[in-house]
């Protein structure tokens, strides 16, 4: 007995550490000194100071908290409603909705967020804060009705015609009744349903627009770079939530406390004290519920009224660029120099951006990669640039200017721009190893020690460079040797094919290899000087973003301006700097490659190599087959 009592305490506290641990560490790493999130430095609130001072994240909280109180609130009446109805329908109907119900729950997220889109962009709707609530009342309802229901089944269908015939009213019945009696099943409903809404990034990310973004949205795009000020937000969370618990658990112990001495208080005076109950503590419970839903819709109202205020004839600039892709300072400032409005909106990858494009999602300005600048000219997408309006165009490097995609920059200006290469150890790798160019991802000297980025483009681009062919290649006997290549590194190399992890995972030093883009390159060999980076010589990618103008866009000199500002050296310089992407302005470039990037040569990525090639907008056949052999490379 004794053994099996020991064994069931371990298993409870094992269980705890499982489920606690990762939030402990979370905590832990909101005061480390340094951005790393795998290594502790020291202790510091830098994180919790830069959390206060970035109003994307606390506009964030804002729209997460408000939307996730409104959502569970309509979507908790509609699903309690729901489900009173659904007793007293006829059983064809009552099992046709739930069945239908059904559906929601077990859909994918990401189908469902799509047909949300979908039929946002079909009526016309501006994507923004309303779209993003009426599609969380959407999938949020389901759960409710599916938690109320089974509380339904279980109540005396005679007990509502019972209080009736006492003279109570329909309504009086609903409301003293049988309300009363669901109590739990609802509130177990409106818990799943905050918690649902306010932790949701998939439906909301497609859902979204205008600039409005929750946390889980801001928390995704901040994962494209090292940025531990989420570990601050993340902390933050925990501890409202703990405090809010122990509230729950104090405060009517407190309440009936308090009752008591009041009752004995009142007896010992001789003026009786009433008989106690625990209704006391739940008049207690009420105020300080109806006193915290008050403070929030004031509080609500007035961030409302503050983002109407000033919005009046101010000029908007709609932005699309990828996450973590500029220093948000500097559209702050533009906004104050300019008086204007940007909304500012991030994209994961280009064929995400792409996606909303076709929703039907309009924007003024894009940052897309070269291969899709190509294929958004050639779907009439883009206007061309005026280049008269643009006062810093003579700061541009001309070593990135006339790439293939866009030979004259006819629709695009240079943004940043770097090639794919080898990080690797200089510790564990040796530099005669690097003679062996893109075949040393081959080398089973290394097998288990390497990334892969997590790539088809890139993937497929080392195996074509490393078989001697192009990387624009639309040979198929040439596709498919590649596709042998990568299978045969997937079996005798056991890569991990890894995302942005791969940042902070170098910069642990838990790996030997990696492939990786030179900006991330320069980023992480500045917090890991045992790393050091090359470009093999059988060619790779010279990539370059753009900045480019929609034909949506109405307000075409505002656009002008903001692409010129980004022009200008001290801006540019400050962006370089905040990103760590190499910048298109030769005398930044050089700038930050003497001062900020002193010593690490991944910053300024090579020109001019006859073996390097900028990708190009491929048919549809290509791209299948492409798509098709990095499933099954992915499959194992």
């Amino acid at each position: 007995m004794k053994k099996s009592g020991f064994f069931s305490k371990l298993y409870v506290i094992l269980c705890f550490a499982f489920f606690y641990f990762p939030i402990l560490i979370t905590v832990i790493f909101s005061f480390n000194s340094s951005k790393s999130l795998s290594r502790f430095t020291g202790f510091s609130l830098r994180w919790y100071e830069a959390l206060i001072k970035n109003t994307d994240i606390m506009n964030a909280v804002y729209v997460s908290i408000t939307i996730a109180v409104l959502a569970t609130v309509i979507s908790t009446f509609l699903g309690t409603i729901t489900a009173i109805g659904l007793s007293h329908s006829k059983k064809i109907i009552r099992e046709t909705i739930l069945t239908m119900n059904d559906i929601p729950i077990l859909n994918p997220d990401i189908v469902t967020a799509i047909g949300w889109m979908l039929l946002f962009s079909s009526l016309g709707f501006k994507k923004g804060y309303v779209t993003m609530l009426l599609a969380h009342i959407g999938f949020c309802t389901p759960f409710v009705l599916t938690t109320v229901y089974p509380k339904v089944r279980e109540l005396d269908p005679n007990l509502a015609e019972a209080a009736m015939d006492l003279g109570a009213t329909p309504y009086e019945a609903l409301r003293k009744v049988i309300l009363p009696i669901l109590k739990p099943g609802i509130f177990a409903g409106a818990l799943l349903a905050f918690t649902m809404s306010f932790d949701d990034f998939v439906i909301s990310y497609f859902v979204t627009g205008n600039g409005v973004k929750n946390i889980s949205i801001v928390a995704y795009n901040m994962s494209k770079r090292i940025n531990p000020t989420i570990n601050a937000l993340s902390a933050l969370v925990v501890a409202v939530i703990a405090v809010i618990l122990a509230c729950m658990k104090l405060v009517p112990r407190i309440s009936a406390r308090r009752e008591k001495k009041r009752r004995a208080a009142a007896l010992a005076s001789g003026k009786g004290g009433g008989d106690y109950t625990e209704e006391g503590s739940k008049h207690h419970l009420r105020r300080i519920a109806a006193a915290a839903a008050v403070c929030l819709f004031m509080w609500v109202f007035v961030l409302y009224l503050r983002g109407r205020s000033g919005t009046g004839e101010t000029a908007q600039l709609r932005v699309y660029n990828a996450g973590e892709y500029v220093d948000p300072d500097l559209i702050s400032e533009f906004e104050e120099e300019y008086g204007c409005k940007i909304i500012y909106e991030t994209f994961e990858s280009n064929e995400m951006m792409y996606t909303k494009l076709q929703a039907g999602d309009k924007y003024d300005i894009l940052v897309p990669s070269d291969y899709m600048v190509e294929r958004l000219v050639q779907e009439d997408y883009l206007q061309p640039i005026d280049w008269s309006l643009l006062s810093n165009a003579d700061n541009l490097d001309p070593s990135v200017m006339g790439l293939e995609t866009d030979p004259d920059n006819t629709y695009s200006v240079p943004y940043f721009w770097g090639n794919v290469g080898i990080l690797y150890d200089k510790n564990v790798v040796s530099s005669e190893d690097l003679s062996e160019g893109w075949n040393l991802l081959m080398d089973t000297r290394y097998a288990g020690n390497l990334y892969m980025y997590d790539s088809e483009r890139d993937s497929f681009m080392v195996a074509l460079k490393a078989l001697g062919y192009s990387m624009n290649t639309t040979d198929e006997n040439e596709i498919r040797a590649a596709y042998d290549w990568l299978i045969r590194q997937r079996d005798e190399m056991d890569p991990i094919y890894a995302g942005d992890d791969v940042i902070d995972n170098m910069i642990a030093g838990n790996k030997a290899l990696a492939v990786v883009y030179s900006g991330d390159a320069a980023y992480i060999m500045q917090e890991n000087e045992n790393l050091g980076y090359y470009a093999p010589e059988e060619g790779t990618n010279e990539w370059c973003d753009y900045m480019v103008i929609t034909k949506d866009c109405k307000n075409t000199d505002l656009a002008h301006e903001f692409i010129d500002y980004f022009l200008r050296e001290d801006v540019a310089l400050r962006n370089t700097q905040y990103v760590g992407y190499t910048s298109a302005i030769k005398s930044v470039r050089e700038q930050a490659a003497a001062e900020d990037f002193a010593g690490i040569d991944a910053y300024i990525p090579r020109t001019g190599y006859n073996n390097d090639e900028v990708f190009r907008y491929q048919d549809r056949t290509v791209r299948k087959l492409f798509a098709q052999l990095w499933t099954m490379v992915k499959s194992k």
